[in-house]
């Protein structure tokens, strides 16, 4: 569960103008995410959420710069961390949803990765289509990119 409430606030902060955690809480709420102001703090600050004033004057929630990584996936995390926020399995196929004008930018974070099972990647703007081989189901392909990505 909070790899999807961290993918979805990273959602939420990049569509909407989130200025309270109480309001981010309610937003959580109407996707039947049921979280305390407690664990909203602590997911915000994990996950580098400042506040900053829009060119608009509003002051709003802002993902920051992730955390530098170590090891071999580092950049696949830092690419998962930065711009995808949603992973969706389907047969041997996961779908992952990024912010628009980054799915290239993941999907040669996972074809540089070598993920096991994985044929290969399809990206358009906000979308990346992950193609697994024979007999390699995208539940365990998504599994994996989330332990892997940063987003478990």
């Amino acid at each position: 569960m909070p790899s999807a409430r961290l993918r979805a606030i990273r959602r939420l902060l990049s569509e909407q103008a989130v200025s309270t955690q109480a309001y981010l809480i309610r937003l959580l709420a109407a996707e039947q995410i049921h979280v305390t102001q407690a664990t909203v703090s602590r997911d915000l600050k994990t996950m580098g959420a400042v506040k900053h004033s829009g060119a608009d004057g509003l002051v709003r929630y802002r993902i920051g710069n992730a955390v530098p990584l170590d090891g071999p996936d580092s950049e696949l995390a830092r690419a998962f961390d930065e711009y995808v926020l949603q992973i969706t399995p389907t047969g041997g196929l996961v779908v992952v949803g990024t912010l628009p004008g980054a799915a290239h930018v993941v999907g040669r974070a996972i074809d540089e990765s070598n993920v096991d099972g994985v044929v290969g990647t399809v990206a358009g703007d906000d979308t990346v289509l992950v193609v697994g081989g024979p007999g390699v189901e995208g539940e365990s392909v998504a599994e994996w990119l989330e332990a892997v990505g940063g987003t478990a």
